[in-house]
């Protein structure tokens, strides 16, 4: 581990290891006796600067390039030597409007407009081992020209266009508004980009370009289609996520905001976002689809509970990642949307220190031979796996059954038969249907199997598949496993996501009077629960003969569709049960219908498959 505080700097001593791109006397980056990187360089005398880089647009339409502004902190030390070094970088729309990380810090300016607070430690900790931090505020937010539009390709082709200035194919400028060029000569090229959320977001989709440089990303809590943020198979999807024309608006600079009316108009109140049905506007947000042009490695991290950036958008990623091949490493933890830096504080920056010391200057730390998954299976308690899913993942079917009482049904390895039926109620949500789940009640179809004799670890993205009949035109439907049985969890439900704010500090890097690489400490915050709702899936019924488009039903037709629910990695520990219920609206999580249908469900074309890792004994029904 690292150490919590980490003492001032003096001139590199030890001789330089080779980097990403070139031969070792003209790369940074000095190793110490632990074979990684150290803090030999100054960071209070590091070089701060702005650069305004050429983007090549102009979206807002003022018959000039838009320039993004890209903020530098870098030891003077290397280009004083010759030597060249690597860029961790984050591209955010937040530096300004609503700050970073658990304190929302800012970047701040002195009187000349240098800069001289950089948000979060990437800066504090990295700058002293030997790499430029560079934070670059997306187009049309901050100090930079030009619209953002949610992770489209103004946002993506602007971000891009910093990675090939630090590769000498993009020009930057030394003012905003000037002619002289400002080079990135004191850098070797070799980027990594890291972020949480929408900036995390963009390292994705700039990876996803295929970009030469980029050489590795670091996406926490991302988005890797800007559809299934806010809306699953057709269903609208509501939690804690703003509209994109809410985002835009909470993010522009006023400078922005009536030039880019136009621009945005697509990602605000329109039919892109209304009707849950595909379109160019979510195409263009869509990376998966480039996954084939990723040539980065991806170091994935997300929350199991995050309901703001829902787990299907790591799940896809990394499935598409897989099989293109890309080198991958993920930690998957039981918070909501939090930053790993807030959960896991020293084991997080040791392993980002070995991963960027690894992918950016080739050190042979041997990280790319440890465990790729990291999964928090009770608070604070982590285990490993070499691969994820683990090898041994196979898919298991499931089927629910009639039970003794309406809507409380059975669940195990025999075809059901019959009929079950609800009402949708878009008072209730998931955690009413679990605590509910032996009781008879209208809203759901809740089917459980018996006691399990073995754990059963599912790991992956499970599917139900229902065949259903609505009274109504059009259908919602919910689908959620459930682990019945007491459980200490992380509490990810109220605003605290799973940690809590205490008092103190820990320090990580080298401070300036203006940023300090102190932050307030956190702590885990629990609950202990009789059941959980580890994985979601959410559907328009009238998707049945076509993905993404939203048809009217036919008022008492069968109609048979696929929920695809969440990537998850969760163990039903011996002795629980396990549960899943089928219902409609799952307030606060996902949106009703325009009507409010009774739905019956036919239980012999019903089932689950599960992927379950190694061979559980299921008991009979």
């Amino acid at each position: 581990m690292v150490s919590a505080l980490l003492a001032g700097c003096s001139s590199p001593t030890s001789p330089s290891l080779p980097g990403a791109g070139g031969p070792a006397p003209t790369t940074a980056g000095a190793a110490g006796p632990s074979g990684e990187t150290e803090p030999v360089y100054s960071y209070q005398k590091a070089v701060r600067e702005t650069v305004w880089v050429d983007t090549g647009l102009d979206e807002d339409g003022d018959g000039k390039n838009d320039r993004v502004a890209v903020d530098v902190v870098r030891p003077g030390e290397p280009a004083a030597q010759g030597h060249k070094i690597p860029v961790i970088m984050e591209a955010s729309p937040y530096y300004s409007c609503c700050g970073r990380g658990n304190e929302s810090q800012k970047k701040t300016y002195d009187a000349g407009g240098r800069p001289v607070r950089f948000p979060l430690f990437y800066d504090n900790y990295f700058v002293p081992r030997g790499y430029a931090f560079v934070a670059v505020d997306l187009p049309g937010t901050g100090r930079s020209d030009g619209c953002t539009d949610a992770g489209g390709s103004i946002d993506i082709q602007s971000t891009k266009s910093v990675v090939d200035w630090l590769n000498g194919r993009a020009h930057g400028y030394t003012t905003h508004t000037g002619t002289t060029r400002a080079q990135a000569t004191w850098t070797d090229g070799a980027t990594g980009m890291i972020g949480k959320s929408w900036d995390g977001s963009i390292a994705n989709g700039v990876a996803a370009t295929g970009v030469k440089g980029l050489k590795t990303i670091v996406p926490i809590s991302s988005i890797s289609s800007w559809y299934d943020a806010y809306f699953s198979q057709g269903a609208g999807l509501v939690g804690s996520a703003p509209t994109p024309g809410a985002l835009i608006r909470t993010v522009e600079s006023d400078a922005a905001g009536g030039r880019c009316a136009a621009v945005n108009k697509p990602l605000g109140d329109g039919a892109a976002v209304k009707s849950g049905a595909w379109s160019s506007t979510w195409a263009e947000r869509d990376y998966v689809a480039d996954a084939d042009k990723v040539k980065a490695s991806v170091f994935v991290v997300h929350g199991r509970q995050d309901l703001t950036v829902r787990t299907k958008e790591f799940g896809q990623w990394w499935d598409a990642l897989a099989k293109n091949g890309v080198e991958r490493k993920i930690w998957l933890s039981q918070t909501g949307h939090v930053d790993p830096f807030d959960y896991r504080r020293a084991a997080w920056v040791d392993t980002l220190h070995h991963w960027f010391d690894h992918e950016l200057l080739g050190y042979d730390n041997g990280i790319d031979r440890e465990p790729m998954a990291d999964i928090e299976r009770t608070p604070d308690h982590w285990t490993t796996d070499a691969v994820w899913p683990p090898k041994s993942t196979a898919t298991v079917t499931l089927d629910p059954g009639q039970g003794t009482q309406p809507g409380v049904g059975t669940l195990g390895t025999r075809t059901g038969s019959g009929t079950d039926t609800f009402t949708d109620d878009p008072e209730k949500s998931e955690t009413d249907w679990a605590a509910h789940i032996d009781q008879p009640t209208g809203e759901k179809a809740g089917f459980v199997s018996r006691p399990l004799a073995g754990a059963v670890r599912v790991s992956g993205a499970s599917k139900v598949t229902v065949t259903a009949t609505s009274t109504t035109v059009t259908a919602n439907l919910s689908a959620v496993l459930v682990d019945l049985g007491p459980a200490t969890i992380r509490d990810y439900d109220p605003a605290g996501l799973g940690i809590s704010t205490v008092s103190g500090k820990s320090c990580w890097g080298e401070s300036t009077a203006q940023d300090s690489a102190c932050y307030k400490k956190t702590a885990t915050d629990t609950v202990h629960v009789t059941s959980t709702v580890f994985s979601r899936g959410w559907a328009a019924l009238g998707t049945a003969a076509a993905a993404h488009r939203v048809q009217p039903l036919t008022p008492g037709k069968a109609y048979t569709l696929t929920l695809t629910l969440a990537s998850t990695d969760h163990v039903v520990p011996a002795g629980h049960r396990l549960a899943l219920i089928v219902a409609g609206t799952d307030r606060g999580i996902a949106s009703h219908a325009a009507d409010r249908p009774t739905i019956s469900l036919d239980l012999a074309h019903t089932s689950l498959r599960l992927p379950v890792v190694g061979q559980p004994g299921w008991p009979s029904t």
